[in-house]
């Protein structure tokens, strides 16, 4: 009987220990920049060793103010959590031993079946898709990302786009209503699609056989060489702060390389307009370049680019798939914290831009080389006009303070 009281107290000393143990996270912000609410990533093994945190222990975040934080941790064992940090200030985070509050889901999406293979997701301010091998067996060409505009709301809206677009019922209803009464169907098709705004945004973005909205492809004698959808995916974090997509391709032959695979990791965080995207290619042995595209949709010299070279950005104001009814602009833009060696606009011919890019006029490109068993890590975004950035200048201005922080990362020190 002694014995087991004394293992007893024993375990409840531990535990206690271990309850009064915190760990500290300071992070040194040395931009003038304010840094706020940017996702910091912390190694899990350190703290849980640091806090000698049982198997099935949790963790609860405070700031200085002792705020509980919202974190998530992370398929590759971080801890993430969005920080605050003035421009040239420190601040400092709590980590101890405890049971956090639920945290509501931002960031998520997923693998949708029933709509030819679409990966879709959002977080509290955008939306994307990219699509797979069911569309690419139809014959449809749709190389690059697509966009959906949100506003109104910062809890997902994906799930029930795809919901009303896809209901079998209005859509056997729909059909049934064509041949008697077009106009009453083109009036309910109206009402379900998620190509109108029902209060929380739409898909009014077009990609065609483009690279839509930031997508990287290789270039080879000033070739595009176009990714067509991918062959397998896997969805490594889904929510609540951060989404992460792994995907691969199909092989494809690069400058006489015969069986060159793409792998993408994509992520998305809470607050943010802007995807990572980490890209590698196995099979290749010879240096190319790699640019980070969006496509134009009007004639050279009308087109409202930023390109910034120097500076590792490009942006565009694109007009939206139908200029006639209101949609606003959608800013899209792409950051590179490596070398870009040139941004450009290049045009299609016209009977490029008729017979192969769906109409579509061209691209602005941010170019750089990719070495062989590297990484290309690149981030890829967009805002919209009815939502909080309202014009191209206060979307410039965030896509280049972007890049500015990415190739400037706060530092962040555990003890």
């Amino acid at each position: 009987m002694k014995k087991i009281l004394f293992v007893l107290m024993a375990a409840f000393v531990m535990i206690a220990c271990n309850e009064s143990k915190t760990v500290t996270v300071t992070i040194v912000n040395d931009m003038a920049l304010d840094r706020t609410n940017e996702m910091v990533e912390v190694s899990m093994d350190e703290v849980s060793v640091l806090l000698q945190l049982p198997n099935d222990g949790q963790i609860v975040i405070r700031d200085a103010e002792g705020k509980e934080i919202p974190y998530q941790i992370t398929f590759d064992e971080k801890v993430i959590f969005q920080a605050n940090v003035p421009a040239g200030a420190t601040t400092t985070y709590i980590i101890k031993v405890g049971t956090p509050v639920d945290v509501p889901v931002i960031a998520c999406g997923r693998h949708y079946s029933e709509r030819v293979d679409d990966i879709a997701w959002e977080n509290d301010r955008v939306a994307f898709r990219t699509y797979g091998p069911a569309l690419q067996a139809t014959g449809e060409r749709a190389f690059g990302y697509d966009v959906w505009t949100k506003y109104n709301t910062i809890e997902p809206v994906v799930e029930a786009r795809y919901a009303m677009e896809l209901n079998p019922e209005t859509l056997a209803k729909i059909d049934s209503l064509k041949s008697v009464d077009p106009e009453t169907a083109g009036e309910l098709r109206a009402a379900t699609s998620y190509h109108v705004d029902h209060g929380n945004g739409l898909d009014c973005y077009k990609v065609g056989p483009t690279l839509g909205g930031g997508t990287a492809a290789l270039i080879v004698d000033g070739q595009i060489i176009y990714p067509y959808c991918y062959k397998t995916y896997e969805i490594l974090d889904n929510g609540p702060l951060r989404f992460t997509l792994q995907l691969q391709y199909n092989p494809l032959t690069v400058a006489d390389n015969p069986n060159v695979v793409e792998t993408r990791i994509i992520n998305l965080d809470a607050g943010s307009y802007m995807n990572k995207a980490v890209i590698s290619y196995s099979g290749l042995n010879e240096s190319v370049e790699i640019a980070a595209g969006l496509v134009l949709h009007e004639p050279e010299g009308t087109a409202v680019i930023a390109a910034d070279a120097a500076n590792g950005y490009t942006t565009y104001v694109d007009p939206t798939d139908n200029v006639n009814v209101d949609n606003g602009k959608i800013f899209v833009g792409v950051a590179v914290p490596g070398t870009v060696k040139e941004v450009k606009a290049v045009y299609f011919s016209k009977e490029e831009r008729e017979k192969e890019r769906g109409g579509a006029d061209g691209h602005v490109l941010a170019i750089s080389d990719y070495e062989p068993g590297s990484d290309y890590i690149y981030y890829f975004g967009s805002a919209w006009s009815k939502a909080a950035i309202k014009d191209a200048a206060s979307w410039d201005k965030y896509v280049s303070e972007y890049v500015q922080k990415v190739r400037n990362p706060m530092a962040v020190t555990v003890k």
